[in-house]
């Protein structure tokens, strides 16, 4: 029998691609998902990919009876829920300057409320979406796990202190598991180009406002500071497909479930090495022959030069590393925007 788990946020960005990578590796994924940043319709895209019909449970992470009852049902039904993959969030930086008081109460007062639920429901396994925005202004590079932390905004201070929340948590309930996965830059699109990054306003991240110029609906590209101490002025950061950081996912689920893994656990998900914006442009234009036109301007409050991972941890617990290249993420992205120029 194929263990099942809740996904929270399952229909979101990197959470419509794990679902792939857990029906491929046999689990059977649950999702709860309220759809304020997402659309149903990938889930018609996903029974394409996978040929799955996924339960979908459209709902509130804090909704304590909503949570109480999936919990309840599985367990009535005999396919009790074994574990759950987090990432119901809001996710945008700036936004998060903005709504301090929105970003708290759905991503702090949201997991204490799934937590209590799963230990009422005696449900013991999390793998939670962190980000390597806990890190905030490097210390030394590339970022290891043991690196400060030092979020410099809202939604990074809500990563921050749901992994507190684990921690205290696993010290509390000796055999509770907890994986917090830090990721870097997820971009790209699944190969199939059904599903893929859709935000709903101008894209806060680099890669979307890309692919949104080369489609048409942005008029240039913004890079934002050209004077940092990189190679080429513009901003580094470590980009890996999604589809590898879905697969992180599954990884972390088997690692938990085959080593009788306790306690609190944070791990990097990232290739190793950093590429500048301009570089990232550059790529994009060379792969899929499109121009990208772009605009310097200023720096953004907040924004740090460079930022890369350390993957070791992932590669020596988890067994996990990326396989796909830039140009395989230029490719991939481009393949899903030109097919999908206003996304779902």
């Amino acid at each position: 029998m194929s263990l099942h788990y809740l996904v929270t946020g399952g229909a979101g960005y990197i959470g419509s691609h794990t679902l792939i990578e857990m029906l491929q590796a046999g689990y059977t994924p649950v999702v709860l998902d309220n759809f304020s940043n997402s659309s149903s319709k990938v889930f018609d895209r996903l029974k394409t990919i996978t040929g799955a019909d996924i339960k979908v449970i459209n709902g509130d992470i804090r909704d304590r009876k909503l949570l109480d009852s999936i919990f309840a049902e599985h367990a009535a039904q005999n396919t009790p829920i074994q574990g759950v993959i987090h990432f119901a969030a809001l996710k945008a930086v700036g936004d998060s300057v903005n709504r301090p008081l929105d970003y708290y109460d759905n991503n702090v007062a949201g997991t204490i409320t799934l937590l209590q639920a799963m230990l009422a429901a005696n449900v013991k396994r999390i793998v939670f979406s962190s980000s390597a925005t806990v890190y905030g202004e490097p210390e030394f590079l590339p970022y290891t796990e043991s690196h400060r932390i030092a979020a410099t905004n809202p939604y990074g201070w809500t990563k921050v202190q749901v992994e507190q929340i684990l921690q205290d948590t696993c010290v509390a309930h000796k055999d509770f598991s907890a994986i917090a996965l830090r990721y870097f830059n997820p971009i790209g699109a699944h190969e199939s180009g059904l599903i893929g990054e859709n935000p709903r306003d101008i894209p806060n991240n680099l890669f979307p406002f890309i692919t949104q110029v080369a489609v048409g609906r942005l008029e240039k590209l913004n890079v934002f500071g050209n004077n940092y101490d990189t190679v080429d002025g513009t901003g580094v950061r470590d980009y890996l497909h999604v589809s590898d950081l879905a697969l992180g996912h599954v990884k972390a689920v088997n690692y938990v479930n085959e080593s009788a893994h306790s306690g609190f656990t944070a791990i990097n998900l990232g290739t190793g090495t950093g590429t500048s914006v301009l570089q990232m442009v550059s790529a994009f234009e060379r792969v899929n022959n499109i121009k990208v036109p772009y605009a310097i301007q200023a720096r953004r409050e907040g924004d740090i030069a460079s930022a890369w991972a350390n993957p070791e941890l992932a590669a020596s617990l988890l067994g996990w590393k990326t396989t796909r290249s830039i140009d395989d993420m230029c490719r991939d992205g481009w393949n899903w925007q030109s097919r999908n120029p206003e996304g779902y």
